[in-house]
């Protein structure tokens, strides 16, 4: 069987995107014991950056034109059953490269490739609603998007449930996540009060950590800590939610 693919995407940068990627593909091949795969598809390359490799070269473009296999690129990460698929700057241009295919289900048949060696694929997408946000659409059973608690985050979310709405054919399943919360502050708490069911992760200087450490939250932090915690938590629910799609 194919993997299952879980996309984090959003609208908008800086809600925590790539933090919640590689901390769920952490959580996917460790307390899961999932074979996992990170695809980072942001050409800032974060997510590669965490895990351990340096964003070298141009071939990551090269791959979605399907001038380079893209199972020879994938690099093995200190952690074990999770693999990656490093971004590079020729990403930058990831939706001048759609466009120009104008092959709508390009990324669909390059998950499908990659699937069978894996579980579970998380993508790191990158912001902005383009050509390459309706081929992730395409490729992801599940995405989940970063919701920072305020009405620009909330309205973007919006935005992108219009959007997928209108799309023909079948629709993914969009799981909406607070993030970065402050439960300090009244405008976060009142958030989190209208969508009591939403998961949320809080603010903590344990994830800025991440980018120092080169590492996921879980690899370091306390599973007792706040942080990992919700984590966790949200790993169960989008295991469950993956289930339920079947």
């Amino acid at each position: 069987m194919s993997a299952r693919t879980i996309a984090v995407y959003s609208l908008k940068g800086g809600v925590g995107k790539t933090t919640l990627a590689v901390n769920l593909a952490w959580a996917a091949a460790t307390l899961s014991a999932r074979r996992t795969l990170l695809w980072d598809l942001d050409g800032q390359a974060a997510a590669t950056w965490i895990l351990g490799h340096d964003a070298g070269g141009r071939e990551a473009g090269a791959a979605i034109r399907r001038e380079v296999e893209a199972k020879r690129l994938v690099r093995p990460t200190a952690f074990e059953r999770l693999d990656l698929l490093p971004a590079d700057a020729s990403l930058r241009e990831l939706d001048v490269a759609f466009h120009t295919l104008d092959k709508k289900k390009r990324l669909a048949r390059l998950v499908d490739d990659l699937g069978g060696d894996y579980d579970r694929i998380v993508i790191d997408c990158p912001p902005g609603l383009t050509d390459t946000s309706d081929q992730i659409m395409r490729a992801a059973d599940l995405v989940v998007v970063p919701v920072i608690p305020s009405a620009l985050s909330r309205r973007a979310l919006d935005t992108i449930t219009a959007h997928v709405q209108k799309k023909k054919g079948p629709k993914v399943t969009l799981a909406p996540v607070f993030s970065m919360v402050d439960r300090r502050r009244l405008l976060h708490r009142e958030a989190l009060a209208q969508h009591p069911d939403w998961p949320a992760i809080p603010m903590a200087s344990a994830f800025e950590a991440m980018t120092e450490r080169r590492a996921p939250l879980g690899s370091f932090a306390p599973r007792t800590s706040p942080g990992a915690e919700a984590i966790a938590a949200l790993w169960r629910r989008v295991e469950n939610a993956l289930s339920d799609l079947r």
